[in-house]
């Protein structure tokens, strides 16, 4: 198969796999580990150079670092130093201590056993962190183990890619001498670094930014993260090193969060690249040939990185409940295993085999780590033997308070705690529920009415007399959360009235499906305040902006929805399907709906809405239906993007 055939069908295959995988809620790294089973050369050997691929997969590993770099927090490290280094830094030591005495013992050399040791030691932070902030546990304690845990864990992966390669067979003179003099290398490399981090990269930027082209500053922070990588990679050492020291030097400089955005797009592209070229490498007839071995090896390496974490949680001090599910929630091998792997092969360390096998259990265990982190928590009560309810999680409040005609406050962050003082002042009754620990303690200590866990949980809305309430008002703005709570709420008390917050309109049918009386989206309760401030400053009578904006809240924010694109407005994926957009459409003389009335056109069966029709320089705002159409109008639809694309197709062609 030529080169171009061989890129097309990566792609086509990384594309359908990478869309079935989202559609089932799996990550998108084992979608481009089995593409690249599918087309290397123990599959359909579609993809037979490989060597070629490998030179832009390892760019992918490069800019992976660089933004690990820029995300690394010396303050945070700091501020977890007790869980990172009593639980993070000793599960890092003794897993890969444990690994590698058990590789030894199965016949591997020293170098393999400890780069099997280091790589299973390791954990999934893509595939943790993104469950726990959809599960809104990452403020409870056995998520902050986790992160703790994670955070070593990632600085853990720069000494292993300077001591693999040391580890190479062909690799002269002792372990020790070798590890001593990439130390020096090491710490040499890092002073130019840091000296160019500190006088050279901010005058760069500065500069740069000044001349305010994006392409100028995408291409500098890929020069900045290309230099630095190359010359880790000539005094000998890890291209991905060079690229975690830039992005650690630029972490905390002004221009962090778009160095971020302008790196994301070619990182994700390359990185999926370099996991559709580990892929490749591995040998699905090797691992159907030995499915028990694969198995074993899942259950062994994940029941020992349980047994590990809950250890040192429990000798940290945390309860035996949070060390369990912090230990189920991190016996995943990691993306950087995969990267560890990688280079494992490429310098000779680790037999073609084994890392196959490894592989293989690695991506099972990736696998099922959704299903493992959502029951974490009820696993983790059962081995604990907590059968009674957990109070640390789900507290009552006073004995002496009794709760009628209430208001309950789902979330108690910024404007939660507003609304809890407007209803104060009106001496209105309110109990909040919110799920951060330290906010929870400080507001009780204040003498605030805030129960700590999940409005999720039925036993805690039950605790917030729900049954009596005259009010529940969902304070968090997180639309899929909310519709659980709505859910939830609705399922115990169907009368009651919900009023939810959400940042914007885009899931605002959703909320209102699943139940909710009232949607208060802030952008365009933002517009309409605004609006109102314009409005008096312009002169109109106070009783008639009071109309208005309650006519507006009244039907939707229907004159709120739809806006013009412009560069920066976001068309992911996950957006388009959300936004309305407004969209202007000339009529020439040749188009389908000239001469034809508005109501002809049933615009409503295809959802899309007319703003305005523009005629002859005037502007007539939701124009009748008996209008009829002419040359030069220009109608102003607003709809979600692919229907306004299906509308306008009708429009001007009848199709």
């Amino acid at each position: 198969m030529t080169g171009h055939f061989e890129i097309l069908a990566i792609l086509t295959c990384a594309v359908l796999i990478v869309w079935l995988f989202r559609k089932l809620n799996l990550p998108a790294i084992l979608a481009y580990l089995i593409a690249g089973m599918l087309v290397g050369e123990h599959g359909l050997a579609w993809a037979q150079d490989q060597v070629d691929y490998d030179h832009f997969a390892e760019l992918g590993i490069v800019f992976l670092l660089f933004t690990l770099g820029l995300e690394f927090s010396l303050p945070k490290l700091m501020a977890m130093r007790h869980l990172v280094l009593t639980v993070g830094a000793l599960q890092v030591g003794l897993s890969t201590a444990l690994f590698t005495l058990v590789a030894l013992v199965f016949g591997q050399s020293f170098g393999a056993a400890f780069a099997i040791g280091g790589i299973l030691a390791l954990s999934s932070t893509a595939i943790v962190i993104r469950q726990l902030s959809e599960s809104g546990a990452m403020k409870r304690k056995s998520g902050q183990i986790s992160v703790a845990v994670l955070l070593f864990q990632d600085v853990a992966v720069v000494p292993l890619l300077i001591i693999i390669p040391i580890l190479a067979p062909g690799s002269e003179g002792s372990f020790i001498v070798s590890l001593l003099w990439a130390l020096v290398k090491g710490v040499f490399v890092v002073g130019i670094l840091l000296m160019a981090g500190k006088w050279v990269l901010p005058r760069l930027f500065n500069m740069v930014a000044q001349v305010r082209t994006d392409e100028l500053f995408v291409l500098t922070t890929l020069l900045v993260t290309l230099v630095a990588s190359a010359l880790t990679q000539w005094f000998g050492l890890s291209m991905a090193l060079g690229a975690f020291l830039a992005g650690m030097m630029l972490g905390e400089s002004e221009y962090k969060h778009q160095l971020e955005a302008d790196i994301r797009p070619y990182r994700d592209i390359l990185l999926g690249l370099f996991f559709i070229t580990v892929g490749m490498k591995l040998n699905l007839a090797l691992l159907m040939s030995s499915p028990f071995l694969i198995v074993g090896m899942v259950v062994s390496f994940m029941v020992a990185k349980v047994l590990i974490v809950k250890l040192l949680a429990v000798k940290a001090g945390e309860s035996a409940k949070d060390g369990w599910a912090s230990g189920i929630m991190l016996s995943q091998m990691g993306e950087f295993g995969f990267v560890l792997i990688a280079l494992a092969v490429q310098v000779k360390v680790i037999d073609f085999n084994v890392a196959s096998t490894i592989l293989g259990a690695g991506i099972i265990s990736m696998a099922i780590t959704p299903y493992l982190i959502n029951n974490a928590r009820k696993w983790s009560k059962f081995l604990s033997h907590e059968q009674q309810q957990d109070h640390s999680e789900l507290e009552t409040l006073p004995e002496s308070k009794t709760l009628s005609d209430h208001v309950i406050i789902c979330g108690f962050g910024r404007i939660g705690q507003t609304v809890s003082r407007f209803l104060k002042q009106e001496s209105i009754e309110f109990v909040a529920i919110d799920i951060d620990p330290l906010r929870t303690q400080k507001a009780r200590e204040a003498g605030e009415n805030v129960l700590f866990g999940s409005s999720r949980q039925a036993e805690l809305l039950h605790a917030a007399n729900l049954s009596k309430a005259k009010l529940v008002v969902i304070a968090f703005g997180e639309d899929k959360q909310s519709a659980e709570v709505i859910q939830k709420v609705r399922t115990l008390s169907p009368e009651v009235p919900i009023l939810v917050r959400t940042r914007n309109d885009d899931q605002l049918d959703m909320l209102q499906d699943a139940g909710a009386n009232q949607v208060v989206p802030e952008s365009l309760e933002g517009a309409l305040m605004l609006v109102s401030q314009v409005l008096s400053l312009s002169g109109v009578p106070f009783s008639r902006i009071v109309r208005r904006v309650q006519t507006e809240r009244k039907n939707h924010y229907n004159h709120l929805h739809g806006f013009f694109q412009g560069e920066d407005t976001d068309m992911g994926p996950d957006a388009i399907d959300r936004i309305e957009f407004a969209h202007a459409i000339l009529l020439t003389d040749e188009a389908f709906a000239i001469g034809r009335s508005i109501r002809s056109l049933d615009l409503a069966s295809r959802r899309v809405h007319i703003i305005s029709l523009k005629r002859n320089g005037d502007e007539i705002e939701e124009p009748d239906e008996n209008t009829i159409l002419c040359d030069q109008d220009t109608l102003v639809l607003r709809g979600k993007p692919r229907r306004v694309e299906r509308a306008e197709r009708f429009i001007q062609e009848g199709t």
